[in-house]
């Protein structure tokens, strides 16, 4: 691959969440791009310049380069290609194991077809190991070697959905590859996409761990604050006082928060990853799985704390707010609504749940038709609406109980109007 040459011929597999804004943004960028997706709906509304993810940014920058990123079900591009960039989904199974067989898939389908001179990136959060032991298998039943023939490294994704101050062109990145002239080619064709630094690691399997690091550290962090919420509650401390109070700190204190489920593919994931391929090299995480243990149990700690204020729940109607795992987006992966919704319904209630940004999720068309059907409210994800909603709106509507979920709520109007506010460690 030419590495001088600025304008490249990049193919994106797999237009999700990491995928598309990455298309869009090498398109805008001047790159010739083709994004591939086994999703024919998807391909389809791509063309037409219509976002399947709900993002301002994102929708708007996809229009502008309606005409410039080609999307496609096929894989006939990619001979043609300079660039070759795996976007696809690393998820877990129902038993918490790594689920490669979209990365595999992937790499079996472009093997058949990758030329000489080629950069071949993995943007999914993989294991440190995969790059060498999964992926370059694969690809090198083509003949060709990595390293000699083609190049192949692995820059981890870093996207937040919603975020509209850390995007996919504006979040430094790192790469790392399985040979200098990889980590060469790839480091300059991520600085000729995004207006950030871009971090040379010396090994591809330093670059795999970074994103599991970053969200194991997460999960952990969270999982500890979780646990002192649990424990605070016992002592009618509000955890979130606690917080603020030690935040004044102006060094060793980082603040995180509880809430009631850790959601997105990231979190609730990737440590998986890491404490599944530690097993193979003779190592237990054990600090990991109890931090996913923790974080995984919020849900049903969640409902719990509904069930100490009325009992039994069967028979009971309870609106849940929110489907969605984070503030202000469409994305339910992996997220704790889901399990909330699950346990009360296992526990013999009538669920009904609103999400302004999932209405086919969603069971009413409005708040206040929730409002005016349950008298028992859980909050799971902090919405705007949901957030700026008047306290006497629940009021109004009958609402005698709610937990917080996401500690979001104004704690003090509300039992003000004597409504029982019940938050996570609040």
């Amino acid at each position: 691959m030419d590495t001088k040459s600025s304008s490249k011929k990049v193919a994106v597999i797999g237009l999700g969440y990491v995928g598309l804004p990455l298309a869009c943004l090498c398109a805008k960028k001047g790159h010739s791009v083709v994004g591939i997706d086994i999703n024919k709906d998807i391909v389809e509304k791509t063309n037409k310049g219509i976002s399947h993810i709900k993002d301002e940014t994102l929708e708007q920058r996809l229009k502008e380069v309606t005409g410039k990123l080609v999307a496609s079900d096929k894989f006939d591009d990619i001979p043609s290609r300079d660039v070759i960039i795996i976007c696809v989904p690393t998820p877990v199974d129902e038993k918490y194991k790594p689920d490669l067989r979209p990365l595999k898939s992937a790499c079996e389908k472009i093997c058949k077809l990758i030329k000489k001179g080629q950069l071949i990136v993995v943007e999914s959060t993989i294991y440190p190991g995969v790059i060498e032991e999964v992926v370059k298998p694969i690809l090198e039943r083509s003949g060709l070697t990595a390293g000699d023939d083609y190049f192949l490294a692995h820059c981890p994704e870093r996207i937040d959905p919603g975020n509209k101050k850390w995007s996919v062109d504006s979040i430094p990145r790192v790469v790392g590859a399985t040979n200098a002239g990889g980590l060469k080619a790839a480091a300059e064709f991520y600085r000729s996409v995004i207006d950030a630094p871009v971090h040379e690691l010396s090994t591809v399997k330093a670059a795999e761990a970074v994103k599991i690091m970053e969200n194991s550290f997460r999960d952990v962090n969270i999982a500890f604050v979780n646990e002192l919420a649990r424990s605070f509650d016992k002592f009618g401390i509000d955890i979130s006082e606690v917080i603020k109070g030690a935040s004044t700190k102006p060094f060793g204190f980082m603040s995180f928060y509880p809430g009631c489920g850790v959601g997105g593919h990231c979190i609730p994931v990737d440590p998986y990853y890491l404490i599944e391929r530690a097993k193979t090299a003779g190592f237990d995480h054990r600090f990991l799985k109890l931090a996913r243990e923790i974080n995984h149990g919020m849900p049903e700690y969640t409902v719990e704390l509904l069930e100490a204020k009325i009992g039994d729940l069967k028979g009971e109607t309870v609106g849940v707010l929110g489907v969605a795992y984070k503030a202000d987006v469409d994305d339910m992966r992996e997220s704790p609504a889901l399990d909330i919704i699950r346990i009360l319904k296992e526990r013999g209630a009538n669920v009904i749940a609103y999400d302004p940004y999932i209405p086919s999720k969603s069971d009413v068309k409005s708040l206040d038709e929730l409002l005016n059907k349950a008298r028992y409210v859980i909050l799971a994800a902090d919405h705007r609406e949901f957030k700026e909603m008047d306290p006497a709106r629940l009021k109004e509507h009958g609402v005698e109980i709610i937990v917080d979920g996401k500690n979001c709520l104004d704690k003090e109007k509300i039992k003000a109007l004597g409504i029982v506010y019940k938050g996570i460690g609040r």
